[in-house]
């Protein structure tokens, strides 16, 4: 296929993506919309309390501890929370009371983190907690300064900052629908990548493009646990936030949804080794199994649409049973051992995507095998 015919296929089959994909980026902006609120809302709130009904100057401190203890705190068990912005609080105060002897510095850093970690452990702290303690000290040691001298304000400060973080957490607790979302984003977004590496390596059977793919499909693995730890923590807050609990159906489907997506992220690291293994034995012919990728590609994208609105999951179903079936034509034409490995990859992350589109197995098996025999029949017709 000539270059030019490459760049109109991929312009046409790419239509209908981007516009799925500006449908998401709205999306993720929507999602954070309700955090961002939040965070504004605690920093400006423990800043006017500290310096309108303290009396404190410049109390930055009582916003850094908000947003801090916000963060460390949503979707965190009610004694979790406390041990956390406990830690900020002690944090704080240690560099604050070090800061007003000894200035700063990189001798100072290190004992002042030292020392606050080191009173955490004493009393029992989690190792969430004498983190948090840990980083809020350093942060005082930066953002401080030494000549402002020890005055307990910044225990205070700090107090009220994770105060204010702790009773927005109760009163307006995040969506934890909207926070599973959020860190399923980046998963589609670099599964998608993936596949576009694979798809364009073997049209071009560029091997370095093949191996780029493999590269990027081994780091995969950290945002598969960033979305089942989000999972948890949007459990813990329906179990603490009555109002969320209507949450619990769609955070069951994106549980539902989970391992298999967690399946299909590690079927792609052996599309890109088959994709990688093809075209280092300079295989002839491998734009059918390209196009399969870029269907499997399009199956993504609808997923991700899919697990927001579940009311439309024939788009997943029919980008993945089409890829399936077109690459087991394939093995009519020729049967050596890196096609296989191929065909055998992109059926495997076929049926993945199927289940986590709402089949079972044995449906997701049963469907695969009447996709291959269509499109076995729609060779033979064409072939006639």
């Amino acid at each position: 296929m000539s270059t030019g015919m490459i760049v109109r296929t991929r312009i046409g089959s790419w239509i209908p993506g981007f516009s799925r994909r500006f449908t998401l980026a709205f999306s993720r902006l929507r999602l954070e919309g309700g955090q961002i609120a939040q965070k504004a809302l605690a920093a400006g709130v423990a800043y006017w309390i500290a310096s309108s009904l303290l009396g404190h100057e410049q109390p930055a401190f009582a916003s850094i501890a908000a947003l801090i203890s916000l963060a460390v705190a949503n979707g965190k068990e009610w004694r979790q929370a406390v041990e956390l912005v406990f830690g900020v609080a002690i944090g704080l105060t240690v560099a604050d009371l070090l800061l007003s002897f000894m200035g700063s510095g990189t001798l100072q850093i290190a004992l002042v983190v030292a020392l606050a970690t080191g009173i955490v452990t004493f009393f029992g702290g989690g190792a969430l907690s004498i983190t948090e303690a840990g980083v809020s000290a350093l942060l005082m040691v930066i953002l401080a300064s030494p000549s402002s001298g020890a005055s307990g304000d910044r225990f205070v400060e700090a107090l009220v900052g994770a105060g204010i973080a702790l009773a927005l957490r109760a009163i307006i607790p995040i969506n934890p629908g909207q926070t599973v979302q959020k860190a399923a984003h980046p998963i589609f977004g670099e599964f998608i990548g993936v596949l576009e590496n694979i798809y364009e390596a073997l049209y071009t059977s560029d091997l370095e493009q093949a191996e780029e793919a493999l590269r990027k499909a081994r780091q995969m693995d950290s945002r598969v646990g960033g979305f089942k730890e989000a999972l948890d923590e949007g459990y813990g807050t329906v179990r603490l936030s009555p109002p969320r609990r209507r949450a619990l159906d769609q955070l069951g489907f994106y549980a539902r949804a989970a391992d298999q997506l967690d399946l299909a992220v590690r079927d792609s690291r052996g599309l890109a080794r088959s994709a990688v293994a093809m075209i280092r034995v300079g295989g002839e012919n491998q734009e059918p199994l390209a196009e399969s990728v870029l269907e499997l590609a399009q199956a993504v994208e609808a997923l991700a649409v899919y697990l927001q609105d579940p009311d439309h999951p024939l788009d997943t179903r029919g980008f993945a049973l089409k890829a399936a079936g077109d690459a087991t034509v394939v093995l009519h034409e020729r049967n050596d051992l890196e096609t296989n490995m191929l065909v055998g990859q992109i059926r495997s992350t076929a049926v993945d995507l199927l289940q986590a589109s709402g089949m079972d197995y044995s449906e997701a098996i049963q469907e695969l095998n009447a996709a291959v025999l269509r499109s076995t029949d729609e060779r033979r017709v064409a072939i006639r």
